[in-house]
């Protein structure tokens, strides 16, 4: 009797087991099919889509499997989004990560403009915030410009400091010359003719460091005026008459169309200018100096050609940059401080053009500002 007995209360235990495991299994069975039933229905809060799709930075609604729901314009012009991806992984690694905590997460990333490896390098401030459980919102701010003017100020400023020093050494050591010398006139003559050219150095230095300072701060296109070619190509000829008389340099301007653009006409005169300037300092006496103007699509190009010295290949990519200067005997000669064709590169770019430059050693140097085309009616 007892064997049965027994039996009966095992298979009794077992069957309530068995019953229980069942309904652990069934509660958390049910438990998913809401989860995923709640993931399914779930939808993007009101009013996230049109803010996304109104940013001028970048926007971006992911789901799950990190597939791009909605962009905004500024994430494409990033070239953040390819279809319904993410372009770069470092973006989808965020991602995850603030799903994993649960919480919004800031992150800063360096990533390529675009799909090759030696493309230009982005900087961007990015905040991956979850939107409830299915979906994920990334905000990304580029700061690569705001880098670049911290990095070119930082440049900048020790490049200046470096400059300044060899002019006004110079003039400090000429004045205690010129005082040694005493009564020795011929000598006193010699160097007080240095100490003038030093000091003119100098304040060119200055003066061109102020206008470089103001174009880099100023937007020509903010409030611009009507700029007619042909008069400011007369003035750079005019300010540059003299000193191309004084080596025999012949120099002539033409304007094969009658065209205008919008900007600053002070800095558009400056930047032609230094490139006059330039071509009439490194050519040899007896040539022949040209400034000339056509239209060229929708666009209007500005070329001064000379027939001087030329520059080396390895020199064209550099003389853009501040305070690089080829020759830098000759610069000492003729008083150059290294800014006139930064001026120019930051002139054209600030007017949205460009500026190039073909040269070829001893044969002279062509330099060519395209500027955008506005027609006279406009």
């Amino acid at each position: 009797m007892d064997h049965p007995a027994a039996l009966v209360l095992i298979a009794f235990g077992f069957g309530v087991a068995v019953t229980a495991v069942f309904c652990v299994v069934i509660y958390n069975a049910v438990k998913s099919s809401r989860s995923v039933l709640a993931m399914n229905v779930e939808r993007i809060p009101e009013g996230v889509v049109d803010v996304v799709m109104a940013l001028d930075s970048g926007g971006i609604i992911l789901d799950r499997s990190n597939r791009v729901l909605e962009a905004s314009s500024g994430a494409l012009r990033l070239g953040l989004v390819a279809g319904e991806e993410l372009s770069h992984k470092s973006l989808i690694t965020i991602a995850e990560e603030a799903r994993e905590a649960g919480e919004p997460l800031t992150r800063i990333l360096e990533v390529s403009r675009g799909r090759f490896a030696d493309a230009t390098q982005m900087l961007l401030h990015v905040r991956a915030a979850p939107l409830g459980v299915r979906y994920l919102l990334l905000l990304i701010d580029d700061r690569t410009e705001e880098e670049r003017l911290n990095s070119v100020r930082r440049d900048f400023i020790a490049n200046v400091s470096h400059e300044l020093k060899t002019p006004v050494g110079a003039i400090s050591l000429l004045a205690d010359a010129v005082e040694a010398a005493g009564d020795d006139l011929e000598r006193v003559r010699s160097f007080t003719r240095r100490l003038q050219h030093e000091s003119h150095r100098l304040g060119a230095m200055t003066k061109e460091i102020i206008d470089l300072t103001r174009i880099q701060a100023e937007d020509p296109l903010a409030r611009p005026e009507t700029v007619e070619i042909g008069a400011i190509v007369d003035a750079a000829i005019d300010a540059n008459r003299v000193a191309a008389d004084a080596k025999s340099i012949r120099l002539s301007g033409r304007v094969v169309d009658d065209v205008e653009v919008l900007g600053d006409p002070h800095m558009l005169t400056m930047a032609l200018n230094n490139l006059v300037t330039n071509a009439v300092s490194y050519s040899q006496e007896h040539t022949h100096v040209g400034v000339g103007a056509r239209v060229e699509g929708d666009l209007i190009e500005i070329a001064v050609t000379d027939k001087g010295i030329g520059i080396d290949p390895a020199d064209q990519q550099r003389v853009f940059e501040r305070f690089y200067r080829v020759d830098q005997a000759r610069s000492r000669q003729t008083g150059g401080t290294g800014l006139g064709l930064s001026i120019v590169k930051h002139v054209v770019k600030s007017h949205g053009g460009t500026v190039s430059l073909w040269s070829r050693p001893g044969h002279g140097s062509t330099f060519t500002m395209r500027l955008p085309y506005v027609k006279p009616q406009a």
